[in-house]
């Protein structure tokens, strides 16, 4: 007869990466703004590239046991509305649970389309080398176009940001994404993050 070893029962997928976003202290309010603006663009990196969907991202929430964060359409487009870079920005406050929320959604929804940001990586490295420039590739210049459409729309200074300042943020946003697609990710955006906070209010 032969018996059964009972093993522990592993835990919910988004409990270690959870523990890998600590907090020292917690961030003031400009700190949360900052961290707000900074998630918003990679999210908004996110959805040029890969044409990720709000219903993509409630989906990333149900199977990361977010649900209670981010509940519907309605309870995330006003997470993304509390950027202060925002058109008709402030209709939310941030708080630090729900930051670090997006973060485990960013970077599961990264890890999902980690091939493609690869792809559009190495592009980007291939034409660097050659002296091209990045919207000769056919998926970098449908990246860069969706990217700048949908920051002019939504952002407050969309209008009045050159477009060379746009394709920069946009590239060395999807760099950022590789690194954040990785098995570690959600803990390199978290302390990126704080890093980035911390560093724009010392001035």
């Amino acid at each position: 007869m032969s018996t059964t070893v009972q093993s522990s029962t592993p835990p919910p997928p988004a409990k270690p990466d959870w523990q890998n976003l600590p907090i020292q202290a917690q961030p003031d309010p400009q700190q949360l703004d900052n961290i707000k603006a900074q998630l918003d663009l990679v999210l908004l990196a996110l959805e040029a590239l890969a044409e990720i969907s709000s219903e993509d991202m409630l989906q990333a929430a149900n199977q990361l046991d977010l649900a209670d964060m981010v509940s519907d359409r309605v309870s995330l487009w006003r997470l993304r509305q509390s950027s202060p870079l925002r058109k008709g920005q402030g209709r939310k406050r941030l708080d630090v649970d729900e930051a670090r929320s997006l973060v485990l959604i960013i970077c599961h929804l990264a890890k999902n389309h980690q091939e493609l940001i690869r792809r559009a990586v190495a592009l980007l490295e291939q034409l660097t080398e050659q002296n091209r420039e990045p919207h000769h590739a056919a998926l970098l210049g449908n990246y860069l176009d969706n990217f700048s459409n949908a920051y002019q729309e939504r952002m407050e200074n969309g209008d009045d940001t050159p477009p060379s300042q746009l394709t920069h943020l946009a590239l060395k946003l999807l760099i950022d994404l590789l690194f954040y697609s990785a098995t570690n990710g959600s803990k390199r955006l978290w302390l990126a993050l704080l890093e980035r906070s911390t560093r724009a209010a010392g001035g």
